[in-house]
């Protein structure tokens, strides 16, 4: 090794493995290229999942209720019920509910009907159509 590359004072000490105690600067340099090599991998998985959450769906209802309207308190009711709207002729992108749960109404939407809609979205439960998408807009970033 050169001079220039080992620490100020003559030969760094051992460990009892025979790694120096005290890194070079060579070493020190490899250590932060492994850092910022780490830190531009991971950064595009987080703009990926990012996107993908914007772009995940949410049923409303899903499958299971499918047919049934929805109540302004979000429940499932039987189709034709007063006051109760029908379900969405299409899945809400996470990015319209995360929209809707900032004022805005769902697209293709009365303010009544979005406000049941984001109830029934609220009442997601884990095994029902939606829920990881609706999770995951609730996750701070």
């Amino acid at each position: 090794m050169k001079e220039q590359d080992q620490p100020a004072g003559a030969g760094a000490p051992e460990t009892a493995d025979g790694i120096e105690a005290v890194p070079t600067r060579r070493r020190a340099l490899m250590l932060g290229a492994v850092g910022v090599s780490a830190a531009l991998t991971i950064r595009p998985a987080f703009a990926q999942t990012a996107v993908s959450v914007m772009n995940c769906q949410i049923p409303v209802p899903d499958v299971s209720g499918a047919g049934k309207y929805i109540d302004p308190k979000g429940n499932l009711v039987a189709a034709g019920t007063q006051g109760a709207f029908p379900g969405s002729p299409r899945p809400f992108t996470g990015e319209e509910v995360k929209r809707a749960f900032r004022g805005q109404t769902l697209p293709g939407t009365s303010y009544n009907q979005s406000q049941a809609y984001l109830q029934y979205i609220r009442r997601l439960q884990a095994g029902q159509s939606g829920f990881t998408c609706f999770a995951s807009i609730q996750m701070p970033r």
